[in-house]
């Protein structure tokens, strides 16, 4: 199939396709006479894999070792796990520090009377950091 109906299948747009040839997390598709790229189902379900992992915020470091892992049939599920775990523990610490700004902003909107007066927590607060 063309690059236009892989993306459709996999939901990976044609220049995150492209991308991925060149960074190697997929082979170069063959082209056909006609010079059009030529992807087969297998790439597509490829494809989907990765942009499953994406949407869990995997680096591009680590898809390519969780490709490599997918196609072993031999492979060590803890290494799948331990990467799974670090990636969750990356996500809580994300959400933590998102949070303490969260708390942070609420904080000074609260201090803030937000009246036509020129004091204003928030300002303060930024001008001091």
């Amino acid at each position: 199939m063309k690059i236009g109906a892989a993306s459709a299948a996999s939901g990976v747009s044609q220049r995150m396709i492209r991308h991925y040839e060149t960074i190697g997390l997929i082979v170069a598709a063959p082209r056909r006479e006609s010079g059009y790229r030529d992807y087969s189902d297998g790439d597509v379900h490829r494809l989907r894999f990765i942009a499953n992992a994406r949407d869990l915020g995997f680096s591009i470091k680590d898809i390519g070792a969780l490709l490599s892992l997918w196609s072993d049939g031999s492979r060590d599920n803890e290494e799948v796990r331990r990467l799974a775990l670090a990636r969750a523990e990356e996500l809580h610490r994300k959400a933590a520090a998102l949070e303490a700004m969260r708390a942070t902003l609420v904080d000074l909107a609260e201090r803030c009377r937000g009246s036509s007066r020129p004091d204003c927590p928030i300002i303060e607060a930024l001008e001091s950091k």
